[in-house]
């Protein structure tokens, strides 16, 4: 079964064209069902096809004149949206071209473009920016928000609930995802009033929503596997993540260090080769690649910049998964099984209201 065309910003990422064109490839191969726009330099996009005949059957080319750089503010991308790749690429979702957006390129500008064009979904004050984890248990974790919002308020804590909530129960199978706060702490008096206020939310939506929420969560067990959807603001939940990321790439590079250090080291490494090479694959950030941009009116997958071809392989299998499981339906419907503004009252207050 053939899926909606995946738009595909060939200009975005560090190294543009070879990789994005190379990466979509990759997924083709993976998956005969996908289908692409890939939006960029039309001439550059066309050579890169060359390479790879079996992309180029199943491709169309929109040529855009410009390209957004890394640097470049939100608001100066906007304007030059209509003319840039990642402007298009989005636009394409909008006018029902193509099924999902996958990006590279600058996190700000496409959240930006993404929110002004398709709009948040009924119910959503702001879309939240997840992605995928690995653990020590059998499920990846979602977190989010991871930057799209520095400030949030106790509603948009408990809206970012039920779009991880949706989105885990598409990654892991779970009809119930467990659910946390990010927190200092996990007793019930730890963190900010928002914190609080959203905790309290989600405990009176017990049984109404599909999920478990089973509290507060620091972030020293983010990788425990003891649950699957972590929420937090997106100054923390950024921190959060480029801690993991760092501590991941810690690990590996004192591993190389260590192995090479002596003889009798580099005959270790020999010896517990698959268990490093296990590690390394566990570690590698490019087999988790593909953020995405939750609570809009279409699909969009943020790659990171610096990914590989596998990785942006795998950005496209997450928003062709996406749009499989129609996430974005999912959402909507949690959301209009809850009362906002009823859960933001007491007990007591609802008695008497």
């Amino acid at each position: 079964m053939s899926l909606p065309r995946i738009a595909v910003d060939a200009m975005g990422g560090d190294d543009g064209v070879r990789v994005m064109v190379e990466g979509a490839a990759l997924a083709r191969r993976r998956h005969d069902r996908f289908k692409f726009l890939l939006v960029g330099d039309e001439t550059r996009i066309k050579a890169a096809l060359d390479d790879h005949p079996n992309l180029r059957s199943a491709s169309e080319v929109l040529h855009a004149e410009d390209t957004i750089g890394g640097e470049e503010k939100p608001s100066q991308a906007l304007r030059r949206a209509k003319t840039t790749s990642m402007g298009l690429a989005v636009e394409a979702v909008k006018s029902g071209k193509a099924g999902a957006a996958v990006s590279g390129g600058n996190t700000g500008a496409l959240m930006a473009i993404a929110k002004i064009a398709l709009r948040t979904l009924p119910g959503i004050d702001r879309p939240a920016l997840a992605a995928l984890l690995p653990t020590l248990g059998d499920n990846d974790l979602v977190m989010l928000d991871l930057g799209a919002n520095t400030e949030c308020d106790a509603r948009n804590l408990v809206e970012f609930a039920v779009m991880g909530a949706a989105y885990s129960r598409v990654v892991t199978g779970r009809i119930a995802p467990r659910v946390r706060l990010l927190n200092i702490g996990t007793e019930e008096i730890k963190g900010t009033d928002s914190l609080q206020e959203a905790a309290a939310m989600l405990r009176r939506a017990e049984g109404t929503l599909a999920m478990s929420f089973d509290g507060y969560a620091e972030a020293d067990i983010l990788g425990s596997g003891l649950f699957d959807v972590v929420v937090s603001d997106g100054f923390s939940g950024n921190i959060a993540l480029k801690a993991v990321e760092g501590t991941a790439k810690f690990v590996a590079d004192l591993l190389k260090r260590s192995f090479t250090s002596s003889l009798r080291s580099k005959i270790g490494f020999l010896i517990s080769r698959p268990a490093t090479d296990l590690l390394r694959h566990h570690l590698d950030p490019n087999n988790h690649n593909g953020a995405v941009f939750l609570g809009l009116n279409g699909i969009v997958v943020k790659s990171h910049g610096g990914a590989s071809a596998a990785g942006v392989a795998n950005a496209v299998a997450v928003a062709a998964r996406l749009l499989e499981e129609n996430v974005t339906e999912r959402i909507k419907t949690d959301l209009a099984a809850i009362g906002m503004d009823d859960l933001r009252r007491t007990p007591s207050d609802r008695v008497t209201a």
